[in-house]
């Protein structure tokens, strides 16, 4: 028996007041942040590299630099354990806070450092704890934000919100292509690769305490008695009950950023690295991507506000399992064949990153919610996420191409079954 399910009444007015439109500008840019962050280290993997692992081999040091990138996803559900548990017994509004503070001096200090020639081997450590720094930070980041929104809008706006959060989740993506690929443009490949790589990161960081300084003001959704209850009743014991949804959420996420990593990082990273793609142009096709994902997250919001997100999930999801298949049509270098394939998939990508935050939270009770999504989340991204741009090239590498997509479709399958027996263990905490 559910006791806290959040439905629409049609008496509440759906309208947004100006306060609760200031406190989602607030988060959707600290996820346009927190992405715009991920997706430039991946971009620029190919000209971080050399400067911080110098191989006689390019594709080696590339790979070493994707590991680091993987690392940064080990530390996401450790992020979420901690930050979650916290966010659940002091509230959400101090932990959003944090976690954009800890983005933004994290991303100065990895423009600014040295590379290896100046300060040998603590270039890469110093990278390495920046890295392992966001994501902490990123582990509550996505998950929390999303939870924050939801819990702040009126009920029934729960597709508003998903549509909403995945924009500006894409608005960051979208920056972080289009400030590379204007880089490249303006300085040249060779530069970029001398100290070019280090502009967008100087954006970033600079971004990152505008945000700051507007979540100062962001509303508190926890009421005093139900901090009180999560401190008396126990977070964990909560997520022991509902363990079922927190392995939903597991592959809800990780099915969905093992398919966006590999068409946001993995393939561009190929295309420059293995196939030696101009990599002016693949920035262009990559914001061209960008734009697609902005565009369409407006609109399936906007189509899915009030609708069951349920049966939508289930559909899009299914839809992913053809679609990642498409990236076999890319095994030889031609950047027509890239574009194709890239922007090919961009449909089935946007219905399936635009709504699996808001499933994922409508799996939990608010009491543990924090902790719960946060969990499933950091496990997500970091086991399926965050290899997924790994694995693409080394599969490559092995002329293996064929596994990869293997692997995504296995995950959504897996994905949709048991996102379904938790809804029937438990129900739906959020919308229907």
């Amino acid at each position: 028996m559910i006791d806290n399910v959040v439905t629409a009444d049609p008496s509440t007015s759906r309208k947004l007041t100006p306060e609760v439109r200031r406190g989602l500008l607030g988060l959707g840019l600290g996820n346009a942040l927190e992405w715009y962050d991920w997706m430039v280290f991946g971009l620029l993997s190919a000209y971080i590299g050399p400067n911080f692992f110098p191989s006689q081999e390019p594709l080696s040091a590339t790979l070493n630099t994707l590991a680091v990138f993987a690392v940064g996803f080990a530390f996401r559900p450790l992020g979420g354990v901690i930050l979650g548990t916290v966010a659940d017994r002091i509230g959400r509004r101090r932990v959003m806070l944090l976690s954009i503070v800890l983005m933004a001096v994290t991303t100065l200090v990895i423009a600014v450092t040295p590379g290896y020639a100046a300060i040998g081997a603590w270039a890469g450590v110093i990278l390495l704890v920046c890295r392992c720094v966001q994501g902490i930070s990123t582990g509550i980041e996505a998950p929390l934000s999303t939870s924050h929104a939801v819990e702040l809008a009126p009920p029934g706006r729960e597709g508003m919100v998903a549509g909403l959060m995945s924009f500006y989740v894409n608005l960051g993506i979208l920056m972080a292509s289009l400030v590379s690929f204007a880089s490249s443009l303006m300085i040249g490949g060779a530069a970029m690769g001398e100290w070019g790589w280090r502009v967008p990161f100087i954006v970033g960081s600079l971004f990152g305490f505008v945000v700051v300084y507007l979540r100062r003001s962001l509303p508190e959704t926890m009421r005093p008695e139900e901090l009180a209850a999560a401190k008396t009743s126990g977070v964990w014991g909560g997520i022991r009950r509902h363990w079922l949804a927190v392995l939903a959420i597991i592959f809800v996420v990780g099915a969905a950023q093992a398919y966006n990593y590999a068409w946001n990082v993995g393939l561009p990273t190929a295309a420059r690295s293995s196939f030696k793609e101009d990599p002016t142009a693949v920035f262009a096709l990559t914001t061209a991507l960008a734009v697609v994902l902005v565009v369409g997250s407006w609109v399936v919001g906007r189509f899915t506000d009030g609708r069951a997100l349920s049966r939508w999930f289930i559909v899009t999801r299914l839809a992913a399992i053809p679609s990642v298949f498409l990236m076999l049509f890319y095994v030889q270098p031609g950047i027509a064949g890239f574009a194709a394939v890239l922007l090919g998939g961009s449909l089935v990508l946007v219905l399936n990153m635009t709504i699996y935050n808001v499933v994922s939270a409508s799996l939990m009770p608010k009491s543990i919610r924090g902790t719960g999504v946060a969990l499933g989340y950091g496990i997500g991204v970091a086991v399926f996420g965050g290899t997924a741009s790994y694995l693409l090239v080394w599969f490559q590498s092995l002329h293996a191409d064929w596994v990869f997509p293997v692997y995504v479709a296995v995950l959504s399958i897996l994905s949709v079954v048991f996102y379904i027996l938790a809804r029937r263990s438990s129900g739906l905490y959020i919308g229907k």
